[in-house]
């Protein structure tokens, strides 16, 4: 391999692109320094394992103090990514969806101080929860989290029992864990400093009537997948209701994949209306009502082999046409992009394979992943919406010249002409990807076994540079 230019060469590579390290709020300089090092050694390792990521005693002895150091917490190693996140809000024209979700984090059982997660066949289920929100444009493009919160519980009892003794809809939103989603909706939408063009996703554990208020009167935006069948109108009748008597505005035809991988098509019946949503007996006193937009998608034909298609949305935007209602559609859709980026960070980033120890080092360990986790799924989608791009916004001068000559091997090598997604389809290679004409586009895993391997190239060329 030729010389690199030695200025090429001292760039960090993957953990420095996002430059979310240089700005977070750390207390102290010499965290900020240990954090960049260990994003760096991690990204370049592939899994959560210290020793294997650092591969000394000293190394590993620094990872570990620094993710138990009381003084860093997610919030300190996430707040260089979230204002680099604001930042490409800034540049993007247009609505804004933020995808809410919570997924678990299991870590088996006796695993030290570690949370109760659930409880399954008598066996108690250690792990964390995670509550994050990722902001992506309506083209499905990922610009960065927005907000995240952890937690965990000291005893666990399942819902079912709760119901018998205390009547959930009478409790303060304050003392459940629901407050998690309006905790999120709140902080991203300060956070993004757009609230008039923030649209706020979420399933149906979301469908709840203080988030509805919070948005209001945050000046945001939402759309639900709806699950409570709630009053409207004058009170006399509930939204399910209201909602047999509207006639049909279209059908919709749509393409996806059940299951088992198979591409199926279905025909929706779309039914929408303006309508005053009204809140439970038991809020009325601290709640308004609301003026609310309520779509139904529900497929025409009984299909064979899996369960038919019903999505029952809400939201606070009007619609009045059919092809508004089917840009909403779309954009619920877009929801599953998040249950993508955890996916990325259990199977990609393989948190649950950590063997540390406290809840304190997970967390800040998990906190670290997502930042990898995200610029993974960047790079896999940003190929898709941008391909014409130039390479810098994705890749180091060093990485650029490796690839470069790397790439001679092929039968279209790179060039200096190269646009993005062609660099983005040799990173792919290095993963496995065979890059026929009608293979389609390369996805996160190979992705992120072409970060690793190209981490291991460009340690490769700085030894050579430096033994001359």
């Amino acid at each position: 391999m030729a010389k690199i230019p030695r200025a090429e060469v001292k760039e960090d590579g993957c953990a420095e692109q996002e430059g979310a390290t240089a700005e977070c709020d750390f207390c102290d300089a010499r965290l900020a320094r240990r954090f960049r090092q260990v994003l760096k050694q991690i990204t370049g390792a592939g899994e959560p394992s210290i020793p294997f990521a650092c591969q000394d005693a000293a190394q590993s002895k620094a990872a570990y103090r620094f993710f138990s150091n009381p003084r860093v917490d997610e919030w300190a190693i996430l707040s260089g990514h979230m204002r680099c996140t604001r930042d490409r809000v800034r540049s993007m024209p247009g609505p804004l969806l933020v995808l809410h979700d919570t997924t678990e984090i299991s870590y088996g059982s006796n695993e030290g101080d570690i949370g109760l997660l659930s409880r399954v066949a008598r066996k108690t289920i250690c792990g964390l929860l995670m509550h994050s929100s990722l902001v992506v444009t309506p083209e499905g493009l990922p610009l960065g989290m927005a907000a995240v919160k952890f937690w965990t519980r000291n005893k666990f009892k399942g819902t079912n029992a709760l119901k018998r003794k205390i009547n959930p809809t009478r409790v303060p939103i304050e003392q459940k864990e629901s407050i998690r989603w309006l905790q999120n909706v709140q902080q991203s939408t300060e956070l993004l400093e757009r609230p008039d063009q923030c649209i706020h996703v979420g399933d149906r554990e979301s469908d709840i009537y203080e988030l509805f208020c919070a948005a209001q009167e945050l000046g945001t935006h939402f759309l639900v997948r709806t699950c409570a069948d709630r009053l409207c109108g004058d009170g006399t009748h509930t939204v399910a209701q209201e909602m047999r008597t509207v006639r049909s505005r279209g059908v919709h035809k749509v393409e996806f994949r059940d299951k088992n991988g198979q591409v199926c098509q279905a025909r929706l019946a779309l039914v929408f209306r303006r309508l005053r949503l009204l809140p439970s007996r038991a809020k009325r006193s601290r709640y308004p009502e609301l003026t609310v937009t309520v779509i139904h998608a529900r497929e025409k034909d009984k299909p064979k082999g899996r369960d038919p298609i019903d999505w029952k949305l809400v939201t606070d935007m009007p619609v009045r046409t059919r092809t508004e209602a089917i840009e909403k559609l779309r954009w619920y859709a877009l929801r599953w992009k998040i249950e993508v980026f955890h996916y990325i960070l259990k199977s990609g980033c393989r948190i649950e394979q950590s063997k540390l120890r406290t809840a304190q080092r997970r967390v800040n360990l998990i906190a670290l992943c997502c930042i990898i986790s995200w610029r993974i799924f960047w790079l896999t989608m940003v190929h898709r919406s941008a391909p014409r791009a130039p390479p810098e916004l994705a890749f180091t001068a060093g990485e650029r010249f490796v690839l470069t000559k790397l790439s001679r091997r092929w039968r279209k090598p790179l060039s200096p002409q190269s646009c993005l997604a062609e660099y983005i389809i040799c990173l792919a290679r290095f993963g496995g990807y065979l890059a026929r004409a009608h293979d389609p586009p390369p996805g996160n895993l190979v992705i992120w076994r072409g970060i690793r391997r190209l981490s291991d190239l460009l340690l490769g060329a700085q030894i050579a540079q430096n033994c001359g």
